[in-house]
Protein backbone atom coordinates (compact mmCIF):
# COMPACT_ATOMS: atom_id res chain seq x y z
CA UNK A 1 0.00 0.00 0.00
CA UNK A 2 1.22 3.49 -0.83
CA UNK A 3 0.75 6.62 1.21
CA UNK A 4 -0.40 9.94 -0.25
CA UNK A 5 3.20 10.85 -1.11
CA UNK A 6 3.75 7.68 -3.15
CA UNK A 7 5.88 5.83 -0.60
CA UNK A 8 5.27 2.08 -0.53
CA UNK A 9 4.72 0.98 3.10
CA UNK A 10 6.16 -2.50 3.56
CA UNK A 11 7.68 -2.49 7.07
CA UNK A 12 5.87 -2.83 10.41
CA UNK A 13 7.62 -2.21 13.73
CA UNK A 14 5.67 -4.19 16.34
CA UNK A 15 6.24 -3.33 20.01
CA UNK A 16 5.27 -6.24 22.25
CA UNK A 17 5.94 -4.55 25.62
CA UNK A 18 6.79 -1.16 27.11
CA UNK A 19 8.82 -2.74 29.92
CA UNK A 20 12.58 -3.20 30.11
CA UNK A 21 14.96 -4.26 32.89
CA UNK A 22 17.33 -1.41 31.91
CA UNK A 23 16.69 2.33 32.25
CA UNK A 24 18.69 3.88 29.41
CA UNK A 25 18.73 7.64 29.94
CA UNK A 26 17.60 8.54 26.41
CA UNK A 27 14.81 5.96 26.40
CA UNK A 28 13.16 5.52 29.80
CA UNK A 29 12.86 7.39 33.11
CA UNK A 30 14.78 6.03 36.10
CA UNK A 31 11.60 4.78 37.75
CA UNK A 32 10.49 3.04 34.56
CA UNK A 33 7.17 3.54 32.81
CA UNK A 34 3.77 3.01 34.40
CA UNK A 35 2.83 -0.61 33.86
CA UNK A 36 -0.30 -0.86 31.75
CA UNK A 37 -3.24 -3.00 32.75
CA UNK A 38 -3.32 -6.39 31.04
CA UNK A 39 -6.63 -5.56 29.37
CA UNK A 40 -5.11 -2.41 27.82
CA UNK A 41 -2.39 -4.36 26.00
CA UNK A 42 -2.74 -6.21 22.74
CA UNK A 43 -3.06 -9.93 23.30
CA UNK A 44 -0.88 -12.31 21.31
CA UNK A 45 -3.89 -13.20 19.18
CA UNK A 46 -4.55 -9.51 18.47
CA UNK A 47 -0.89 -8.92 17.58
CA UNK A 48 -0.90 -11.78 15.12
CA UNK A 49 -4.23 -10.67 13.62
CA UNK A 50 -2.72 -7.21 13.16
CA UNK A 51 0.31 -8.74 11.43
CA UNK A 52 -1.93 -10.82 9.15
CA UNK A 53 -3.95 -7.71 8.33
CA UNK A 54 -0.78 -5.74 7.63
CA UNK A 55 0.55 -8.51 5.39
CA UNK A 56 -2.68 -8.38 3.41
CA UNK A 57 -2.01 -4.69 2.77
CA UNK A 58 1.55 -5.23 1.57
CA UNK A 59 3.69 -5.41 4.72
CA UNK A 60 6.53 -7.90 4.13
CA UNK A 61 8.91 -7.15 7.02
CA UNK A 62 8.18 -7.07 10.76
CA UNK A 63 10.58 -5.87 13.43
CA UNK A 64 9.69 -6.98 16.96
CA UNK A 65 10.65 -4.36 19.53
CA UNK A 66 9.86 -2.99 22.99
CA UNK A 67 10.73 -1.93 25.66
CA UNK A 68 12.74 -5.09 25.81
CA UNK A 69 10.89 -7.75 23.78
CA UNK A 70 12.76 -10.63 25.41
CA UNK A 71 11.05 -9.87 28.73
CA UNK A 72 7.74 -10.94 27.16
CA UNK A 73 6.95 -14.45 28.50
CA UNK A 74 5.41 -15.57 25.18
CA UNK A 75 8.01 -13.92 22.92
CA UNK A 76 8.93 -17.19 21.17
CA UNK A 77 5.29 -17.91 20.36
CA UNK A 78 4.87 -14.37 19.02
CA UNK A 79 7.98 -14.75 16.84
CA UNK A 80 6.78 -18.09 15.46
CA UNK A 81 3.39 -16.58 14.69
CA UNK A 82 4.84 -13.54 12.94
CA UNK A 83 7.40 -15.47 10.90
CA UNK A 84 4.74 -18.00 9.89
CA UNK A 85 2.34 -15.36 8.59
CA UNK A 86 1.81 -15.65 4.82
CA UNK A 87 3.35 -12.66 3.09
CA UNK A 88 5.88 -11.87 5.83
CA UNK A 89 9.30 -12.48 4.30
CA UNK A 90 11.47 -11.22 7.12
CA UNK A 91 11.07 -11.27 10.92
CA UNK A 92 13.73 -9.33 12.81
CA UNK A 93 14.16 -8.24 16.42
CA UNK A 94 15.77 -5.42 18.40
CA UNK A 95 17.03 -6.16 21.92
CA UNK A 96 19.45 -4.98 24.60
CA UNK A 97 20.97 -8.46 24.31
CA UNK A 98 21.14 -9.43 27.95
CA UNK A 99 18.73 -12.38 27.58
CA UNK A 100 20.21 -13.66 24.34
CA UNK A 101 22.45 -16.27 26.06
CA UNK A 102 19.29 -18.19 27.00
CA UNK A 103 17.09 -17.31 24.02
CA UNK A 104 19.22 -16.79 20.90
CA UNK A 105 18.97 -20.36 19.58
CA UNK A 106 15.23 -20.56 20.27
CA UNK A 107 14.62 -17.21 18.55
CA UNK A 108 16.46 -18.42 15.46
CA UNK A 109 14.38 -21.61 15.47
CA UNK A 110 11.22 -19.48 15.85
CA UNK A 111 11.96 -17.75 12.55
CA UNK A 112 13.84 -14.61 13.57
CA UNK A 113 16.38 -14.03 10.82
CA UNK A 114 18.30 -11.01 12.15
CA UNK A 115 18.86 -9.26 15.46
CA UNK A 116 19.88 -5.71 16.33
CA UNK A 117 21.58 -5.33 19.71
CA UNK A 118 21.88 -2.01 21.53
CA UNK A 119 25.41 -1.20 22.72
CA UNK A 120 26.39 2.45 23.19
CA UNK A 121 29.74 2.02 24.91
CA UNK A 122 32.52 -0.48 25.57
CA UNK A 123 33.32 1.05 28.96
CA UNK A 124 31.83 -0.83 31.93
CA UNK A 125 31.36 2.29 34.04
CA UNK A 126 29.74 4.28 31.22
CA UNK A 127 27.48 1.34 30.35
CA UNK A 128 26.30 1.17 33.97
CA UNK A 129 25.75 4.93 34.00
CA UNK A 130 23.75 5.06 30.77
CA UNK A 131 21.61 1.98 31.48
CA UNK A 132 21.37 2.80 35.23
CA UNK A 133 21.42 -0.90 36.13
CA UNK A 134 23.06 -2.90 33.35
CA UNK A 135 26.37 -4.76 33.09
CA UNK A 136 28.49 -4.52 29.95
CA UNK A 137 29.59 -8.15 30.09
CA UNK A 138 25.96 -9.30 29.85
CA UNK A 139 25.49 -7.37 26.60
CA UNK A 140 28.76 -8.68 25.16
CA UNK A 141 27.77 -12.24 26.07
CA UNK A 142 24.50 -11.67 24.23
CA UNK A 143 26.35 -10.59 21.10
CA UNK A 144 28.55 -13.67 21.19
CA UNK A 145 25.54 -15.96 21.63
CA UNK A 146 23.71 -14.27 18.77
CA UNK A 147 26.69 -14.93 16.52
CA UNK A 148 26.84 -18.55 17.63
CA UNK A 149 23.11 -19.01 16.99
CA UNK A 150 23.58 -18.42 13.27
CA UNK A 151 21.39 -15.40 12.57
CA UNK A 152 21.69 -14.14 9.01
CA UNK A 153 22.89 -10.80 10.32
CA UNK A 154 23.79 -9.34 13.71
CA UNK A 155 23.81 -5.55 13.98
CA UNK A 156 24.98 -3.42 16.89
CA UNK A 157 23.13 -0.15 17.41
CA UNK A 158 25.10 2.65 19.10
CA UNK A 159 23.31 5.92 19.84
CA UNK A 160 25.88 8.64 19.21
CA UNK A 161 25.94 11.11 22.13
CA UNK A 162 28.33 14.05 22.29
CA UNK A 163 30.39 14.06 25.45
CA UNK A 164 29.48 10.47 26.27
CA UNK A 165 30.64 8.03 23.59
CA UNK A 166 31.97 10.12 20.68
CA UNK A 167 35.47 9.38 22.00
CA UNK A 168 34.78 5.64 21.51
CA UNK A 169 33.90 5.75 17.81
CA UNK A 170 37.11 3.95 16.69
CA UNK A 171 36.71 1.25 19.36
CA UNK A 172 33.05 0.62 18.54
CA UNK A 173 33.78 0.59 14.81
CA UNK A 174 36.60 -1.90 15.37
CA UNK A 175 34.01 -4.48 16.45
CA UNK A 176 33.40 -4.98 12.71
CA UNK A 177 37.01 -6.18 12.42
CA UNK A 178 36.68 -8.46 15.43
CA UNK A 179 33.29 -10.02 14.67
CA UNK A 180 31.05 -10.45 11.57
CA UNK A 181 28.71 -7.68 12.71
CA UNK A 182 27.52 -4.33 11.41
CA UNK A 183 27.94 -1.40 13.81
CA UNK A 184 25.38 1.33 13.21
CA UNK A 185 25.84 4.79 14.69
CA UNK A 186 22.48 6.51 15.23
CA UNK A 187 21.98 10.19 16.05
CA UNK A 188 20.36 10.94 19.40
CA UNK A 189 16.75 12.06 18.92
CA UNK A 190 15.06 14.71 21.11
CA UNK A 191 12.29 12.53 22.51
CA UNK A 192 9.97 13.14 25.48
CA UNK A 193 11.72 12.23 28.71
CA UNK A 194 15.30 12.91 27.61
CA UNK A 195 15.35 16.68 28.09
CA UNK A 196 18.42 16.30 30.31
CA UNK A 197 20.56 15.96 27.18
CA UNK A 198 21.84 19.40 26.20
CA UNK A 199 22.61 20.73 22.74
CA UNK A 200 26.17 19.36 22.95
CA UNK A 201 24.73 15.83 22.98
CA UNK A 202 23.23 16.18 19.51
CA UNK A 203 26.13 15.67 17.15
CA UNK A 204 25.86 14.74 13.45
CA UNK A 205 26.61 11.16 12.62
CA UNK A 206 29.08 12.31 9.93
CA UNK A 207 31.52 12.90 12.78
CA UNK A 208 32.05 9.15 12.64
CA UNK A 209 33.81 9.47 9.30
CA UNK A 210 36.21 12.09 10.68
CA UNK A 211 37.27 9.51 13.26
CA UNK A 212 37.54 6.72 10.67
CA UNK A 213 39.64 8.09 7.78
CA UNK A 214 40.20 4.59 6.38
CA UNK A 215 36.48 3.83 6.01
CA UNK A 216 35.41 3.17 2.42
CA UNK A 217 31.84 3.96 1.28
CA UNK A 218 29.60 1.07 0.24
CA UNK A 219 25.96 0.77 -0.80
CA UNK A 220 23.13 2.00 1.39
CA UNK A 221 21.08 -0.41 3.51
CA UNK A 222 17.63 1.03 4.08
CA UNK A 223 18.11 4.17 6.19
CA UNK A 224 21.82 3.51 6.82
CA UNK A 225 24.72 4.78 4.73
CA UNK A 226 27.30 1.98 4.78
CA UNK A 227 31.10 2.06 5.04
CA UNK A 228 33.74 -0.61 5.58
CA UNK A 229 37.06 -0.56 7.39
CA UNK A 230 40.09 -2.42 5.97
CA UNK A 231 39.87 -6.12 6.75
CA UNK A 232 36.48 -5.75 8.37
CA UNK A 233 33.97 -8.60 8.55
CA UNK A 234 31.00 -6.24 8.65
CA UNK A 235 29.93 -2.69 7.83
CA UNK A 236 29.76 0.65 9.58
CA UNK A 237 26.29 2.18 9.25
CA UNK A 238 25.41 5.87 9.69
CA UNK A 239 21.78 6.75 10.49
CA UNK A 240 20.88 10.45 10.59
CA UNK A 241 17.28 11.11 11.71
CA UNK A 242 18.26 14.58 12.97
CA UNK A 243 20.95 16.11 10.76
CA UNK A 244 19.72 14.66 7.47
CA UNK A 245 16.37 12.95 7.79
CA UNK A 246 15.29 10.14 5.46
CA UNK A 247 11.54 10.82 5.47
CA UNK A 248 11.28 10.73 1.66
CA UNK A 249 12.17 7.04 1.72
CA UNK A 250 10.30 6.03 4.87
CA UNK A 251 8.51 2.71 4.31
CA UNK A 252 7.44 1.95 7.88
CA UNK A 253 4.54 2.15 10.26
CA UNK A 254 4.58 1.41 14.00
CA UNK A 255 2.24 -0.51 16.29
CA UNK A 256 2.59 0.06 20.03
CA UNK A 257 2.08 -2.57 22.72
CA UNK A 258 -1.27 -1.02 23.62
CA UNK A 259 -2.48 -1.28 20.05
CA UNK A 260 -1.90 2.19 18.63
CA UNK A 261 -0.72 2.63 15.06
CA UNK A 262 1.70 5.52 14.68
CA UNK A 263 2.10 6.85 11.13
CA UNK A 264 5.35 8.56 12.14
CA UNK A 265 7.66 8.14 15.12
CA UNK A 266 7.60 11.89 15.78
CA UNK A 267 3.89 12.52 15.23
CA UNK A 268 1.30 12.74 18.02
CA UNK A 269 -1.33 11.13 15.78
CA UNK A 270 -2.32 7.53 16.62
CA UNK A 271 -4.98 5.05 15.45
CA UNK A 272 -6.22 2.36 17.84
CA UNK A 273 -6.57 -1.30 16.83
CA UNK A 274 -7.60 -2.59 20.24
CA UNK A 275 -10.84 -4.56 20.17
CA UNK A 276 -11.40 -4.24 16.42
CA UNK A 277 -12.44 -6.91 13.93
CA UNK A 278 -10.13 -7.87 11.06
CA UNK A 279 -12.01 -5.47 8.79
CA UNK A 280 -11.78 -2.73 11.41
CA UNK A 281 -8.03 -3.27 11.75
CA UNK A 282 -7.58 -3.10 7.98
CA UNK A 283 -9.40 0.23 7.82
CA UNK A 284 -7.28 1.65 10.65
CA UNK A 285 -4.10 0.57 8.84
CA UNK A 286 -5.34 2.35 5.72
CA UNK A 287 -6.15 5.49 7.73
CA UNK A 288 -2.78 5.46 9.46
CA UNK A 289 -0.87 4.98 6.22
CA UNK A 290 -2.82 7.79 4.56
CA UNK A 291 -1.96 9.98 7.56
CA UNK A 292 1.82 9.56 7.24
CA UNK A 293 3.31 13.08 7.11
CA UNK A 294 5.64 14.06 4.32
CA UNK A 295 8.37 14.86 6.86
CA UNK A 296 8.76 14.93 10.63
CA UNK A 297 10.18 18.45 10.52
CA UNK A 298 13.12 20.02 12.31
CA UNK A 299 14.59 18.06 15.23
CA UNK A 300 17.25 19.33 17.60
CA UNK A 301 17.74 20.21 21.26
CA UNK A 302 15.23 23.07 20.88
CA UNK A 303 12.80 21.60 18.34
CA UNK A 304 11.74 18.39 20.01
CA UNK A 305 9.70 15.46 18.75
CA UNK A 306 5.94 16.06 18.73
CA UNK A 307 5.16 12.54 19.93
CA UNK A 308 3.69 12.25 23.41
CA UNK A 309 5.47 8.96 24.17
CA UNK A 310 9.00 8.00 25.04
CA UNK A 311 10.93 5.52 22.91
CA UNK A 312 10.18 2.55 25.17
CA UNK A 313 6.45 3.27 24.82
CA UNK A 314 6.62 3.45 21.02
CA UNK A 315 9.09 0.73 20.16
CA UNK A 316 12.79 1.44 19.67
Amino acid sequence: MRDVYGREISYLRLSVTELCPLRCRYCMPEEGVCKLRHEDLLTEEEMLRAVRTAAGLGITKVRITGGEPLTKPNILSICRGVSGTPGIRETVLTTNGIRLPELAVSLREAGVSRVNISLDTLDEGKYAYMTRRGHLQDALAGIRCALDAGFEKVKINAVLIGGFNDDEIPQLAALTQRWPVDVRFIELMPMPGNQSFGSESYIPVMKVLKCLPDAVPCDEDGVASLYRLPGALGHIGLISPVSRHFCAGCNRIRLTADGRLKPCLHSAEEFSLKGLSDAGMAEQFRRAIRAKPECHGQLDAVNRSLTRRGMSQIGG
